[in-house]
């Protein structure tokens, strides 16, 4: 399976084209080694940040951009991507090479990156059932092994002090989506979702560590090596910021906890059999490598994240309901919201237990 570093798989016709001859342009002054003529093609993805493929006779890159049009503030910040990239450039998080970047609109109508393409291996499924049984547990290792080096990677060190706001991080994002939850009253209430919003604010474990945090950090936003188990880029940096690590672990986690028809995960099923670790065995390979003995309030942050996910799946529902959103997908995530609500709700029993 080749792909690159867009992360979307192959690239075809442009759908949303931009100004050839003004990008190529700004490569020739701003991309050292450049050489023309230059060929676009368009990912398939890349619904959020437009993403193009950009071919010359020397060299690949790709290209994310703004979307064109009027935006929530600090949404869709493709430069905001570039900046931890470049930041995480000379550390052991893999990431691909930002070559430029501008914030002129009047060169292809918004901001926009270029970075280098990242050949290699993308898996959709968590399972990573495309390889061997024998093979997995070692690609699992290499995902544990990569968010455990953006970890300890010294924010202030690598010039990202002023990339969020450092503590109290559980309180600010419990009360967000908590308000998003509350106010949106097209959406269903749900009595696991009332009773989360009450105990969460409650439970917030003791310690206000920092660290840049990915904040969707999962199989299919990572490139692994074409032959070995080994990531060769991280993508999709939309999310991130400055948050509590063990926040970002859970996220990750709960591809252990959510079952595979909500969100690609492994929930209800055996890793075991299918050749990974245990969720247990997973969270110990990351312990000792940040140095933690433990996670004690482990079920907490896994209850946190549940929490976060269903109330954007509520969000979703509130924006079918209004008739804002009528695609299949959103839907289906709009059924889904009571399921996600319900697992929330049983990690937080794990923590009263």
């Amino acid at each position: 399976m080749k792909v690159d570093s867009a992360g979307e798989g192959a690239a075809g016709a442009v759908r949303a084209p931009i100004d050839e001859a003004a990008l190529g342009r700004f490569m020739a002054d701003n991309v050292a080694g450049f050489t023309g003529p230059l060929t676009i093609s368009q990912f398939k993805g890349g619904q959020s940040n437009p993403t193009y493929r950009l071919e010359t006779p020397g060299a690949l890159y790709v290209l994310r951009k703004k979307p064109p049009g009027p935006l929530l503030k600090g949404a869709h910040d493709v430069l905001r991507e570039a900046r931890v990239m470049r930041a995480l450039a000379n550390t052991d998080v893999p990431v691909p090479a930002v070559v430029a970047s501008s914030d002129d609109d009047s060169i292809i109508g918004s901001a926009f990156f270029i970075m280098t393409l990242a050949e290699g291996r993308i898996f959709w499924d968590t399972a990573f059932r495309d390889l061997p049984k024998a093979e997995r547990a070692a690609h699992f290792d290499a995902m544990n092994a990569t968010i455990a080096a953006l970890h300890r990677v010294d924010y202030e060190a690598v010039g990202l002090g002023d990339y969020g706001r450092p503590g109290n991080y559980f309180e600010r994002q419990i009360g967000r989506w908590s308000r998003q939850y509350v106010e949106d009253v097209a959406a269903p209430r749900d009595p696991n979702m009332e009773a989360l919003v009450d105990w969460l604010p409650t439970a917030i474990p003791p310690g206000n560590e920092t660290a840049i945090v990915h904040g969707d950090f999962r199989c299919d936003n990572l490139i692994f090596h074409p032959a070995e188990p080994r990531i060769v880029a991280v993508l999709d940096w939309e999310l991130s910021t400055l948050g509590h690590p063990l926040a970002d672990f859970a996220y990750h986690c709960l591809m252990y906890r959510i079952p595979s028809d909500v969100v690609a995960g492994l929930g209800g099923q055996d890793p075991k059999a299918l050749g990974l670790p245990s969720e247990a065995e997973y969270v110990a390979a990351y312990c000792k490598r940040t140095g933690r003995k433990g996670i004690p309030s482990f079920d907490f942050y896994a209850a946190f994240n549940l929490f976060r996910l269903a109330a954007i799946f509520h969000g979703i529902a509130g924006r079918v309901a209004r008739g804002n959103a009528s695609s299949a997908q959103a839907k289906e995530r709009a059924e889904q919201f009571p399921q996600l609500a319900a697992l929330a709700r049983n990690a937080m029993e794990a923590c009263k237990a």
